[in-house]
């Protein structure tokens, strides 16, 4: 199983395989920069390729890397979708510069412009990508209002209609958990690999975002929890853990608070996942 966080990249990039080591990852996401800032730094020479030296040593693959927050390819804005759209192609020249193979992103809100209307501006913002850039990786939503990707069929829809790119799928367990999958049983969990089959495949699962969720089945709210303290609870990710979803890499987004640490979450994983803990 390849197992990781979220880690950050405080200080230089290349630090983040650093305490991705330290957690004992095998594999990991990063922000490439502030994920709240639209202005950015440029990476320089010497961390890129301390972080590319680092990342060959450590073997630790595959690498993910994360949209910031503040674009919105669906917006109806063109102010902030021509900026949305800016920064989904500088981070992708980012990723190349970095050698990392995935770059993850939300799809944004409609604002109330309509579905149709948010996926047409989401296929417009891919259309501006390269052959060359990272697999983009596009992440299911919870379902707030106006948000688009939420299903899986809204996910096909999306893959479909920008086929000349290759996409892939990140699944949120919070976030699939908050729009009404239930992946808490071991029934729901099958019902829901079975519905990803059918409409994605899970060939096109590259990714799982492996999050507990505050907010209970179908309540639409994007809340991440410790791993088996929220609303999934240990035995659904029991479940899910002893599923095919255990295929694809796991990094968690988990909360950092005095509840528990990233080192006892990682511990949770193993254990819920029969593996053996250290």
């Amino acid at each position: 199983m390849k197992i990781g966080f979220h880690v950050s990249i405080e200080g230089s990039i290349d630090r983040a395989v650093d305490r991705a080591i330290r957690l004992g990852c095998s594999t990991f996401q990063i922000f490439t920069r502030s994920p709240r800032m639209w202005k950015h730094r440029k990476l320089g020479e010497a961390e890129v390729q301390a972080f590319k030296s680092k990342l060959r040593d450590s073997g630790i693959c595959p690498v993910f890397s994360h949209m910031p927050y503040l674009p919105n390819l669906s917006s109806p804005k063109d102010d902030v979708f021509n900026r949305s759209v800016e920064t989904l192609v500088v981070e992708a020249a980012r990723c190349r510069l970095l050698d990392v193979p995935y770059l993850v992103t939300h799809l944004g809100s409609t604002l109330g412009s309509g579905y149709k209307a948010g996926v047409e501006r989401i296929v417009q913002a891919f259309s501006h990508l390269d052959s060359d850039d990272p697999m983009i990786l596009v992440e299911n939503t919870s379902g707030k209002r106006n948000e688009v990707g939420s299903t899986f069929r809204e996910l096909r829809d999306i893959m479909d209609l920008a086929e000349d790119l290759r996409l892939g799928v990140c699944l949120d367990t919070c976030h699939a958990y908050a729009r009404g999958y239930n992946l808490r049983s071991e029934e729901g969990v099958e019902a829901t690999i079975d519905e990803f089959e059918e409409n994605i495949g899970m060939r096109n699962l590259r990714l799982v975002h492996l999050n507990d969720s505050k907010g209970s089945l179908g309540s639409r709210i994007d809340r991440h929890e410790h791993i088996g303290l929220g609303e999934i609870g240990e035995d659904g990710f029991r479940n899910i853990l002893r599923s095919k979803l255990r295929e694809a890499p796991l990094v968690m987004e988990t909360p950092v608070d005095e509840r528990r640490s990233d080192d006892e979450n990682m511990m949770k994983v193993r254990q819920l996942a029969g593996l053996h803990v250290g």
